[in-house]
């Protein structure tokens, strides 16, 4: 019966991730290319953001306005 489920979550998060591909195309005009390139953009600037965040965190860290965690 688990292993069921874990099929039927499988089948769901691909049926999501067809959605999200087919919006994304969409998006396009159905250009492939086009899509392939957006998706491209939008990751350099989450990859951009995330360095940024990245680097405030160990700059809150260094001045010590956080405090790790020590269980």
């Amino acid at each position: 019966m688990p292993s069921e489920l874990h099929a039927n979550a499988g089948q769901t998060e691909d049926a999501a991730l067809n959605a999200a591909m087919d919006q994304a195309i969409a998006a396009c005009g159905g250009d492939l290319r086009a899509t392939i390139r957006a998706l491209i953009v939008a990751n350099d600037y989450l990859e951009t953001e995330v360095t940024e965040l990245m680097k405030a965190v160990s700059h809150a860290y260094a001045r010590g306005r956080f405090h790790s965690y020590s269980g």
